[in-house]
């Protein structure tokens, strides 16, 4: 899959489709626009130029938001390295479907976690059940 920014700077491509989507409603997310689909980092490429951000209100972010300088969309983030240490030295990148054609995403599950309820430790709740993307409700 290639997924552009609006403008069309930044690209990220993937090797697959992702296993499922989270559509997270804490502030991060839901201010950046984002639906993440997971990826191991050897699993995408990003060309262009993006800048980062990670929350100034958290002492410890755990990601940092990429996005184009241009056109502002929110591409993918990476964990921090304060957050690969803490989660077991596993990288993780997350990409912002929403960058994709839904059509691209038929039959892939999208989650709905409860982040603004997240302790941080542990799983997550939901806020509504999952669907399968492309099928009727």
């Amino acid at each position: 899959m290639t997924l552009t920014c609006l403008c069309g700077q930044a690209r990220v491509e993937t090797t697959k489709k992702p296993d499922f989507l989270n559509e997270c409603n804490c502030t991060l997310c839901s201010k950046s626009g984002a639906v993440w689909g997971y990826y191991d980092p050897a699993e995408i490429s990003v060309s262009g130029t993006t800048l980062g951000y990670s929350r100034a209100d958290k002492s410890d972010p755990g990601a940092e938001i990429r996005f184009c300088p241009t056109c502002g969309s929110t591409t993918h983030f990476v964990l921090t390295q304060s957050a690969v240490a803490k989660f077991g030295g596993d990288t993780v990148a997350g990409v912002n479907m929403r960058l994709a054609d839904e059509r691209e995403l038929a039959g892939v599950e999208l989650r709905y976690p409860d982040g603004r309820a997240w302790s941080g430790a542990g799983g997550f709740t939901y806020v509504r059940e999952a669907r399968i993307i492309g099928q009727s409700a």
